[in-house]
C-alpha cells in the first residue's frame, strides 16, 4: 500500500485547524522553522504542504511578513462614488493606498482618448497597492490631466488621499461616469504586488470619473485579487 506524502498530511492538518477557526482570517501561520518542529519533517515539506494551502486559496504568503489565513471576501461597491478609503471601512476592514510609483510623461492615444485631451497631451500617472487589513487586495494605475491638475503629484507626495489631492488642485467633488470589468490572469508583475500565483484569477476594472460639470479627470485601471474582493452593484446603478 503507498504511503502517503508526508506534506499531505500536515496539509490536511493545517487545513483542518483553519476550518476549526484554530486560526481566524488574517491570523500568521507559524513560522516554516515552527512547523518543521512541530511535524518533525524538512522546511522543504513545510514548503510544499504551504504552497498547496496558497493554491486552494486557504491562505496567502506576504513577503518579508510570513503566510497568512485568507480573509473573507471584501464586498467592494462599483457605482457612481466610488471612495477606497470609506468601501473598506464600511466592510469593516482597516485600509490602506501605497503609492510606488508616480511618473509625468506624454498620454498615449487611450488616455488622451478617456480623459478627452489631445493626443500626447501631458499627463500624470500613480501606481500603486490598495490594502485591506495590510494584505494586498488590488493594483491600481490612475492617468490623470496635468493641464487640469499641476501640482496633483507635488500634493499625492504629502501622504494624502487622491480625494484630498484632487481637492487641493479644487476638485471638490467627483463621480464615476463609466466602470468596465472583465476577467483576467494575473501576470507575473501583478502577481508579484498582489502576492498570489502568476496565472490565478483577477478582476480588471476600467473606470473614468469626471467632476461635477462632466469633465473626465481621472482615467484607471485596477486589478483586485478575485479570491479577496467581491465587486458589488447596487439596485440604482443596475437600474
Amino acid at each position: 500500500m503507498p504511503r502517503t506524502a508526508l506534506w499531505t498530511s500536515i496539509h490536511a492538518a493545517l487545513s483542518r485547524e483553519i476550518a476549526d477557526k484554530h486560526y481566524g482570517p488574517g491570523d500568521k501561520l507559524p513560522t516554516e522553522a515552527q512547523l518543521a518542529e512541530r511535524f518533525g519533517v524538512n522546511r522543504h515539506t513545510i514548503r510544499r504542504a504551504l504552497a498547496e494551502l496558497q493554491s486552494s486559496g486557504l491562505v496567502f504568503a506576504r513577503r518579508g511578513a510570513g503566510v497568512f489565513v485568507a480573509q473573507n471576501p471584501t464586498d467592494y461597491p462599483i457605482g457612481r462614488r466610488i471612495r477606497f478609503h470609506q468601501n473598506l471601512l464600511a466592510a469593516g476592514r482597516t485600509p490602506r493606498r501605497s503609492v510606488q510609483h508616480c511618473e509625468t510623461r506624454a498620454a498615449d492615444a487611450k488616455e488622451a482618448e478617456a480623459l478627452q485631451i489631445e493626443p500626447e497631451s501631458i499627463v500624470h500617472i500613480v501606481e500603486g497597492l490598495s490594502l485591506a487589513d495590510e494584505a494586498p487586495i488590488a493594483r491600481y494605475r490612475s492617468v490623470f490631466p496635468k493641464a487640469r491638475l499641476p501640482g496633483f503629484l507635488a500634493h499625492l507626495r504629502e501622504d494624502v488621499s487622491i480625494t484630498e489631492a484632487l481637492r487641493k488642485e479644487g476638485v471638490f467633488d467627483y463621480t464615476r461616469a463609466s466602470t468596465r470589468i472583465d476577467a483576467k490572469i494575473a501576470s507575473a508583475t501583478i502577481a508579484l504586488h498582489l502576492q498570489i500565483r502568476e496565472g490565478a484569477p483577477v478582476l480588471r476594472t476600467i473606470g473614468i470619473n469626471v467632476d461635477p460639470n462632466g469633465v473626465p479627470i481621472e482615467y484607471g485601471r485596477t486589478w483586485f485579487a478575485a479570491d479577496r474582493v467581491t465587486l458589488t452593484l447596487s439596485a440604482d446603478e443596475l437600474g
